[in-house]
């Protein structure tokens, strides 16, 4: 996301029709618009694979899983975000057309610029989704992974992955990934 708004004092459905317009993605935050800036081609292969292997495993289930065109909302009246992946198995997001509301699990892969605003900013605002129960961030740098699980009592947990690690868990959809599968064809930079 960039810095400098490119609209400002819209309301959701304003936002919805300006942005269907549009050449490139923007997210909407408490009535201003930011564009989505594209990523390196190590994030779209880890994007790519993660969501290929999400799709694999839930395939046939109450499950969905969306790339980095689909949005989620926080609230009716937003934040309107745009994550990497997203698994929703809400019966209320079977229908969406504008924004998955009801996610099980969010996925980000990190940028050197963006990698603050994802840790920070950003899951803050995810975490009041009540329905979200792990949301993971991934390094498209280096392997990495570290995957924040909210707890019974609702403390979010860290719980991180490195190349050490031969497996990432998703434990709200019971499966593992292996990191093999998540960095597969991913060239790193020198």
């Amino acid at each position: 996301m960039i810095a400098n708004p490119k609209r400002q004092g819209l309301t959701p459905q304003e936002y919805f029709e300006w942005e269907a317009l549009q050449e490139y993605k923007h997210e909407y935050v408490d009535g201003e618009v930011f564009e989505v800036t594209g990523g390196t081609i190590p994030h779209a292969a880890v994007t790519l694979n993660l969501a290929f292997s999400l799709k694999l495993h839930l395939r046939g289930g109450p499950c969905r899983v969306f790339s980095s065109d689909a949005k989620v909302g926080v609230s009716e009246q937003g934040p309107f975000l745009y994550p990497d992946v997203v698994v929703t198995c809400d019966e209320r997001d079977r229908n969406a057309a504008r924004a998955i509301h009801f996610p099980t699990l969010v996925i980000e892969v990190l940028s050197p610029t963006t990698e603050a605003y994802d840790r920070g900013t950003k899951f803050r605002r995810y975490r009041r989704i009540e329905t979200l129960s792990e949301y993971v961030l991934v390094d498209a740098e280096r392997v990495g992974v570290d995957c924040f699980r909210r707890n019974p009592v609702g403390i979010w947990e860290l719980h991180p992955y490195t190349e050490e690690d031969h497996e990432i868990r998703f434990a709200s959809l019971d499966l593992r990934v292996s990191m093999a599968q998540v960095y597969e064809e991913v060239r790193f930079e020198s």
